[in-house]
């Protein structure tokens, strides 16, 4: 209980370090929002008004106090541009992101995964080689070159085999659903081939160390077969290192989407971020950016207390900590 007490102190006041640090540097950001609203021939007293009326002729810190106010009371303020509430737009794109990215790391891990349990089991030299050759060369891809070429090999109408949609993501959204899964299928793919090629190399590594440090070869020598105990011994104490990788490429492939997003002509949270930050809606991405700042603190959270979970260890180590103090 008092790690988890120590860790939410830590995440609220990181939240708060956060917010000031993305409140500061879009505002530093040249240009003007009241004047690209109003246009570029408009009078000064055009821009003026406008500035007053968005709130944007006060002082900083009480911007800042009505942002951080609104946050807390779960507003996070109205597009400049199109007038929407941020909230409804996030929730919007995040209906294409976050289904994206989960499908994505499936697929990542049934690729990763088994790839790096057979790169560790495999006993030729040659059959190591080609594990290792492929790893790289999966995570050497280019995420826009990836995409290109499952889009001729598989998109409708200009591939050679016209199985999924290029682009675009359905106008009814997840109403139906299978149309939605299906338009996610190549970005996903993209993503996954590319994640799962780390994810190999990960695992390969993790079990690595574990086969050369003895338990291995104590499993087996209480009758299990090397697979046996590379399967029910290696993974089990690999599986807080695993969990740590896959959790933080999970937060990581937010930001990793974004080309893929565009590829695709996904309106995602990637896409929609350069949309506002071209147009300068500063309210819109400011609470953007907080909001996958926070995501990412919450999934290494979530990470720590998973991984303490699976490796008592830790909890006993604290716990000798503090009766040495």
């Amino acid at each position: 209980m008092r790690f988890l007490i120590r860790r939410l102190l830590l995440f609220a006041a990181a939240l708060l370090g956060i917010s000031l640090v993305v409140f500061a540097a879009l505002r530093i950001l040249p240009g003007d929002v009241a004047s690209l609203m109003a246009g570029l021939n408009s009078p000064p007293e055009r821009v003026e008004a406008l500035r007053a009326q968005l709130g944007l002729d006060r002082p900083y810190p009480a911007q800042y106090a009505d942002w951080l106010a609104g946050l807390l009371h779960g507003d996070f303020g109205t597009s400049i541009l199109t007038g929407r509430p941020v909230g409804a737009l996030i929730g919007a794109r995040a209906a294409i992101t976050f289904p994206l990215i989960a499908l994505g790391l499936v697929i990542a891990c049934a690729i990763g995964m088994p790839l790096g349990v057979a790169a560790t089991l495999a006993r030729s030299s040659r059959a190591r080689t080609a594990f290792h050759v492929a790893g790289l060369i999966g995570g050497a891809i280019p995420a826009l070159w990836g995409g290109l070429l499952l889009i001729l090999l598989f998109s409708r109408g200009s591939g050679l085999i016209g199985l999924f949609p290029s682009q675009g993501f359905p106008a009814d959204g997840w109403a139906a659903p299978g149309e939605a899964i299906w338009s996610l299928i190549m970005p996903a793919l993209t993503v996954g081939i590319i994640v799962g090629a780390g994810l190999m190399r990960y695992t390969r590594s993790a079990l690595s160390g574990i086969a050369t440090s003895g338990h291995i070869d104590m499993a087996m020598a209480c009758g299990m077969t090397r697979t046996q105990a590379v399967l029910r011994v290696g993974l089990r104490l690999a599986a807080p290192q695993l969990v740590s990788v896959v959790g933080l490429t999970f937060a990581e492939m937010i930001t990793g989407v974004m080309v893929i997003e565009n590829l695709f002509a996904l309106p995602g949270i990637g896409s929609g971020l350069v949309t506002d930050v071209g147009n300068r809606d500063l309210i819109a991405v400011q609470s953007e950016l907080f909001l996958l700042a926070g995501f990412f603190l919450l999934i290494g959270l979530m990470v720590d207390l998973v991984h303490r979970a699976l490796d008592p260890r830790l909890a006993a180590g604290d716990d000798m900590k503090e009766t040495d103090a």
